[in-house]
């Protein structure tokens, strides 16, 4: 049974949240504010933080920042913040997810269970599989439809970075710099240039992906 720590001020939504994820099998802690959940965390040790940004005693970015020092479960914050500034701030200090208030339930339990996925310990050599196609970290290889795909140096190198990542948002500055180098972080250009490539080769229907996902404004992210 995973522990999820949910750490929210509206007593209506920290209910809400409490009893559909005590429903669904998980051990639920529960706390109003931010150092109650640095306390609480330290106790209890979750698997899976939930947080919202806006509490009374202090900054939800300050709690990210206490559990970083030494926690590492997944964190995925809750905000009514929709600017790109509290998101990037957030990711940043060490947030794995970011869900905007209002939200759905089903999307807010598949985020927390692919947290729970990327949590899990991996392998040595791993092999990303989709439902699509299969990227092989050790071999240098993609396959999709029962054979081998082509890709580029460039190609590669972006589907790499992705694949270790799989399941987390990357954001494009850090995409830029590991693919192209640091005087390339401003050229967004090149990232779109190159998704839709990596899209045509390997999505089944590129218009519409499934695995290559941008996050407006924030970067991309390989979903299996």
């Amino acid at each position: 049974m995973s522990c999820v720590l949910i750490v929210e001020d509206d007593p209506g939504l920290l209910r809400a949240l409490s009893i559909n994820l005590r429903v669904r099998g998980y051990e639920v802690q529960a706390v109003g504010d931010g150092t109650s959940a640095l306390v609480r965390a330290g106790r209890v040790l979750p698997e899976v933080v939930v947080l919202d940004l806006g509490l009374p005693d202090m900054d939800g970015v300050e709690v990210i920042r206490g559990l970083r020092g030494w926690c590492n479960a997944p964190i995925i914050v809750l905000s009514a913040r929709d600017a790109q500034a509290d998101k990037v701030g957030a990711l940043d200090a060490g947030a794995d997810d970011y869900v905007t208030k209002p939200f759905g339930m089903d999307e807010l339990l598949a985020r927390i269970r692919a947290a729970l996925r990327r949590a899990a310990p991996a392998p040595d050599e791993p092999v990303v599989v989709t439902a699509s196609f299969t990227v092989d970290l050790a071999a240098g290889r993609v396959t999709a439809r029962g054979g081998e795909v082509r890709l580029t140096p460039t190609e590669w190198h972006l589907l790499e970075v992705l694949a270790r990542n799989v399941g987390k948002l990357v954001d494009r500055r850090r995409l830029l710099r590991e693919v192209w180098g640091p005087a390339y972080e401003t050229e967004t250009n090149y990232l779109r240039v190159y998704l839709a490539q990596l899209r045509r080769k390997l999505e089944p229907d590129p218009s519409r992906p499934r695995h290559l996902l941008t996050e407006p404004g924030l970067g991309y992210r390989l979903e299996p």
